[in-house]
């Protein structure tokens, strides 16, 4: 029996409705007819009623969670469903009918909010020996105890073969089967939310992979008006993009809605080409926003740029897109220069502590100055944002895994330089973002992995790799992508931190975090709290923050020997309480005593590549005029 369905409150798909009958809605335009073809339990072709706006649709009875289909085109191709919510057989094969039913147990979870996030990116595969959500469900007590807030998945989203970043996935309803599907994902979330963690879901909405994208053979999902680094541009501003921007706009909601998910990290946003009145971006943060008060559970909207464009993350009645927050790549590429030294490729234009000083300060450090790199003005003022929207880090995926051999920071610093990064990075007034493993200083890389069948994609992929570190003058062979040996080799190896200066680092970190949470003027920091000065030839960044009754002073001291150094330390007796010098964390041992008194300014005697943290009671309500 067949029921013809009603497109307003119809969701892409298969969506099952109870009572062992299936709604199936897909967008084909340029079709005149469109069956729906279950092959298991029982083989039977069911044609679909055409709708307004090239949709087909209807609601099959004797259709339950398990049944397998494909979309019949013309009476032709037989495809999987490109809005499939399960693929359990690879991108190839049939779809899945999933179950939509699941034992929350989240229901007194209401999201946590975004100024209190700490950050932890994490890759689902390599996360632990089995690679799976549920394998990743014993881990997270730890992670709450290191400080942690939130966990970040990279993308789930079903890709070819069970080795991939995530980023060429092709069916962004699906959940990737190898990880667990979407059962396992919803174990996960639900027990995120039962230990205090919310759960932040990585989405790719500017570019599809290029094994088992069938999107094109449905609809015009694509455009030759514009290209982007990983192949077809999306159609989010030509003839027909209302039904695409509907098919991401339902993604995210899908997220939100079904699976709990708390916040979205948006994949390189400035690869989504989209010139209308009203962009895309904007309308996904309205209904997004809309959901939320629905739901009466908090949603974030994170955003990847390096266009370093306010606009995407002002509020809507300055003109903005309205997202929540967006990565800082400033931040990052200043930091790791002041760290490793290395100032090849796009690290060339930060040099010294003033780029980081203005990243910590602004949330940039182009804010429409030159760039030499570039060659041209980058990025806009950012005046009117906080610094709570801005994520920061000293590693991420990207940054970590478009290098020629995945390595970490630890392999182009010091242990010195690790704590001063974790330090930057953790008392910074932005939202700090940590990856996995660097807690304790795994040195396992995470290098591009890919499990393709077609042997002329594999080999692009491997031509392409070579040519993206051409800028570096990287020496060496590439690890091959293709290989089972690059992905094992990404594997983290949690047993460290139990030992040695592994462990110290770990405390390090869980001490650092107890600081931010714990400490007033660092928790509620903001630009108009905080005073930034640089020290001794541009080799100390100097932050004083302020309270109401309340004040620290941080000292990040990037010079590789020590020597005395002339600080801007306010006057009054001031508490030294975090030294990473100190052999508590397993350092050289520190020469700056546990009380410092200062009379407009102090001598101190820095411990290269350290970070000295300070506190004082404070009387003035008045916030410092920040330089």
């Amino acid at each position: 029996m067949m029921k013809h369905a009603n497109q307003s409150s119809t969701n892409l798909g298969a969506r099952y409705l109870g009572n062992g009958s299936c709604e199936f809605l897909v967008w084909a335009p340029d079709c005149k007819e469109v069956t729906v073809h279950i092959v298991s339990p029982n083989d039977k072709t069911i044609p679909l009623a055409p709708q307004d706006q090239g949709y087909f649709g209807a609601t099959v009875e004797n259709v339950r969670p398990g049944a397998r289909y494909f979309y019949r085109l013309d009476g032709k191709s037989e495809l999987p469903d490109p809005a499939s919510c399960s693929q359990p057989e690879g991108v190839h094969k049939a779809s899945e009918v999933a179950d939509p039913e699941f034992p929350w147990a989240d229901s007194a979870w209401f999201g946590l909010p975004l100024r209190d996030y700490i950050l932890y990116e994490l890759h689902p595969g390599t996360f632990t020996p089995e690679g799976t959500f549920d394998a990743i469900i014993p881990q997270l007590q730890g992670l709450r105890d290191l400080g942690v807030t939130a966990i970040e998945l990279m993308p789930v989203s079903q890709f070819p073969g069970n080795r991939n970043w995530g980023y060429d996935g092709v069916y962004p309803f699906a959940v990737q089967d190898s990880y667990g599907g979407p059962a396992g994902l919803k174990r996960l979330v639900n027990a995120c939310h039962q230990t205090g963690l919310s759960v932040v879901l990585d989405v790719v909405y500017n570019h599809l992979g290029p094994e088992g994208n069938y999107l094109g053979a449905y609809a015009p999902y694509f455009t030759e008006r514009y290209k982007t680094p990983w192949g077809q541009a999306l159609n989010f501003d030509g003839p027909y993009s209302d039904e695409v921007r509907r098919y991401f706009t339902e993604n995210a909601l899908y997220w939100q809605r079904e699976f709990h998910i708390d916040a979205l990290r948006l994949d390189a946003i400035h690869a989504i080409r989209d010139f209308s009145a009203v962009p895309f971006l904007e309308e996904l943060a309205d209904k997004t926003k809309e959901q939320a008060e629905s739901l009466n559970r908090r949603f974030f909207l994170i955003a990847e740029s390096d266009m370093n464009m306010a606009r995407h993350i002002l509020p809507k009645h300055l003109g903005g897109f309205g997202l929540d927050a967006q990565w800082s790549d400033d931040f990052h590429h200043s930091l790791h220069v002041l760290v490793t030294g290395e100032q090849t490729g796009y690290y060339q234009e930060f040099e010294g502590v003033l780029p980081l000083a203005k990243a910590w300060k602004q949330g940039y450090t182009f804010t429409g100055n030159h760039s030499s790199y570039r060659r041209h003005r980058h990025g806009s003022s950012p005046a009117n944002t906080s610094l709570k929207q801005f994520v920061v880090c000293s590693q991420n995926h990207d940054q970590v895994g478009n290098r020629m051999f995945g390595d970490r920071i630890s392999n182009g610093t010091s242990f010195e330089g690790q704590k001063l990064a974790a330090a930057a990075v953790l008392l910074s007034p932005c939202i700090p973002l940590l990856f996995m493993g660097e807690e304790y200083g795994d040195p396992a890389p995470f290098q591009y992995f890919i499990s393709h069948s077609d042997p002329a994609l594999v080999e692009a992929v491997r031509t392409g790799r070579r040519d993206e570190f051409a800028a570096f003058n990287w020496k060496g062979e590439v690890p091959d992508p293709q290989s089972e040996a690059t992905f094992k080799a990404c594997k983290l190896n949690k047993a460290l931190a139990m030992n040695g200066s592994h462990k110290s680092l770990r405390e390090f970190y869980r001490e650092l975090i107890q600081m931010r949470k714990g400490l007033k003027p660092i928790s509620h920091a903001d630009k108009d709290t905080i005073e930034i000065q640089v020290a001794e030839s541009d080799k100390t960044l100097c932050v004083r923050y302020l309270a109401d009754h309340e004040e620290a002073f941080l000292l990040l001291c990037f010079s590789p020997s020590s020597a005395p150094v002339n600080v801007p330390l306010p006057s009054g007796r001031w508490n030294k309480r975090l030294d990473s010098a100190d052999e508590r964390w397993n350092g050289p041992g520190s020469q700056i005593p546990s009380e410092v008194v200062s009379d407009a300014g102090a001598k101190l005697h820095l411990s290269p590549m350290s970070a000295v943290l300070f506190t004082q009671t404070c009387k003035s309500k008045n916030p410092a005029t920040v330089s």
